[in-house]
Formats: C-alpha cells, structure tokens, sequence
C-alpha cells in the first residue's frame, strides 16, 4: 500500500524519461568496439536494459560499450551528462575481481549518493543468489542533476534492477534531482 506521502510526491511524474546505457565489459568491448550496437555486441544484458526501458514507455537516448577502465567508463559517463539524459545506468564491473572499477570509477564523482538503491537491489537480490548477495556492490547517486545506477553486468540483475527499482522509481527520482 502506498503511502499519500508518496502519492503526492510522485504526483506529475508520470511522463516519458530519457535514459543512456552504459555497458562495462573488455572482453566485448575488446571483440566488438566502441561503437557496437547492444545487439551487434550480443550484448544480452544492453539488449535487456533497451528492451525493458522502451517498454516502460521511456526513450534510450543513448548506448555505449566501454572496457573496465576508469578514464573510459568515465568518460562514458561524462558524454552521457553531456546528452539529453534523465537517468544514466551502467551495467558491470561491480564485482570484486580487480578488473572490477566501476564502483571506484564512478562513485566519488556523486554530489550525493542514494544508498537506498543498493540497500534495496541487494535485499531483493537474495532470492535470487541467496548469499552470494554479499559480493554486490550495486549503488546510485546524483551528478549534475541526473542520476547514475551502477548495475552488475548479468542478464538477471539488469531485470531486477530496472523492472522493479529505476524504471518504477524513474519519475520520483528525476522529480527530486530537479529540485
């Protein structure tokens, strides 16, 4: 049940949003390139982040394959700032392996960080991966007035994460990081 709190803030925010993809990965970026299509990529979970955006009603304004390196996955994400973009989300390199800097990358850029994103993607992430919960280090924040999801980069985190977090939220979200 919904709250009227949360009634009236999410009242006008009902409309189409802009979204831009980022897909983290060397090993594609390194087969197909930067500027590979998600399909042309195969890339399965930019497919799926396409895919569930459009239908939710929204626009993907934007698609990039990048590789698991800081001064690209940052500029990236400065290209996506620079566009038309309500919501930026990337998709991997937020494991623990050391080839993993997305985390590291993109987080101390955040004006403000919504630790609420992580916290709730990992609690409903458990019926999923049970424990293995614990190696997730999802998590959001503003930056210049749009906000950034770091997603993991597999097929069933990306459902999760847009089909019952950032594309129910997206409205409120971009409300809140107008203000």
């Amino acid at each position: 049940m919904t709250s009227p709190t949360v009634k009236e803030h999410k009242r006008d925010t009902e409309r189409s949003y802009s979204f831009y993809l980022i897909t983290i990965s060397s090993s594609r970026y390194e087969k197909y390139g930067s500027s590979a299509s998600a399909e042309s990529a195969g890339d399965l979970s930019g497919i799926m982040m396409c895919d569930l955006v459009t239908a939710g009603g929204h626009r993907v304004c934007g698609y990039e394959l990048v590789p698991d390196e800081p001064s690209m996955i940052k500029g990236s994400v400065h290209h996506a700032l620079e566009s038309d973009s309500d919501i930026i989300v990337t998709s991997g390199g937020t494991g623990l392996a050391s080839k993993d800097v997305t985390i590291e990358s993109l987080a101390p850029l955040f004006e403000k960080e919504l630790p609420g994103f992580g916290e709730l993607f990992r609690h409903k992430s458990i019926g999923q991966i049970g424990a293995s919960v614990i190696l997730t280090r999802a998590c959001a924040g503003l930056l210049r007035g749009k906000i950034i999801f770091c997603i993991p980069g597999s097929p069933s985190a990306v459902e999760l994460a847009l089909s019952q977090i950032i594309i129910p939220e997206a409205g409120h979200l971009v409300k809140h990081a107008h203000q």
